[in-house]
């Protein structure tokens, strides 16, 4: 049983050292909440009766409460403000005076971003070779901004530059298939908390490289077999001395087969009988 909280309000708290787990924390939908969006902060943990707490970073206090009957709670967030931007946590505690506090739950972020979006490209653009050097840039109106690059479904990718201009650069001197992807960049301030930019049209980085199918396919064999000839127009030698040793080797397992005697027959079970006269 979810229990929805009251709308969000400061509250004066003194914090106690943590006397159970952390709880779990989560947001939906996570990343970047437009001005104006909506947005929940879940809270769930192992026990029941007790009551969870929503803390944001900086303020100090929880900013508001929930006594759910179950273990998880949500605090929805409607009409999202730039202040609503930052840094949550939540815990629970039980009901006993004083009471006993868990451990803070990890921090997840909201970002709600108060500038326009800046202008992504790349350098140069279309299907790259692999080894090629390749310069992801990030053009805003943002001197003095920190930049931030991200690549769709990569967290290990994501890079950070402080911008002395208005273009950030992030060089990729040799790409290979695990650079293809998706790229997008924002920008905030360096204050603390940060403001957020919103994040720029998505760029593909496609990188060239064999796909599937690529490979010749055998030829049919030819109607009139292996005296029809094979047709060595458009391949090279390389390829073709391979494709013709296939072949012959197909014939040979063929002509093979032939000198094996079918045992349904009275010639084969008479050899079957007797055995082979050459050994």
């Amino acid at each position: 049983m979810r229990f929805v909280s009251p709308p969000l309000t400061a509250c004066l708290f003194v914090t106690p050292e943590g006397s159970y787990p952390k709880p779990s924390i989560s947001i939906s939908p996570s990343g970047v909440i437009p001005m104006g969006g909506n947005f929940t902060i879940w809270c769930w943990h192992q026990l029941l009766d007790m009551s969870i707490q929503l803390y944001k970073a900086g303020d100090g206090n929880y900013l508001t409460y929930t006594d759910p009957a179950g273990s998880e709670a949500e605090f929805p967030i409607t009409s999202a403000r730039r202040d609503h931007g930052g840094s949550y946590t939540c815990r629970y505690s039980n009901r006993t005076d004083p009471p006993a506090y868990s451990e803070p739950s990890d921090p997840v972020q909201i970002i709600v971003p108060s500038y326009p979006k800046p202008n992504i490209s790349l350098r140069p653009s279309g299907r790259v070779a692999p080894g090629a050097a390749v310069t992801v840039r990030c053009e805003c109106q943002c001197r003095g901004a920190r930049v931030l690059l991200s690549k769709a479904g990569d967290s290990d990718a994501r890079r950070v530059i402080d911008l002395s201009g208005d273009v950030a650069e992030f060089p990729i001197r040799s790409v290979s298939q695990r650079d293809a992807g998706s790229y997008s960049c924002q920008y905030s301030t360096k204050s603390n908390p940060s403001v957020w930019s919103e994040p720029s049209n998505p760029v593909e980085l496609i990188v060239a490289g064999e796909e599937p199918g690529s490979m010749y396919p055998l030829p049919a064999p030819h109607p009139a077999g292996l005296s029809g000839g094979l047709a060595l127009v458009g391949r090279s030698e390389p390829e073709w001395g391979i494709i013709i040793l296939l072949h012959l080797l197909s014939v040979s397992l063929q002509t093979q087969e032939s000198w094996f005697p079918d045992w349904g027959t009275p010639l084969g079970r008479q050899m079957g009988t007797e055995g082979f006269s050459g050994f």
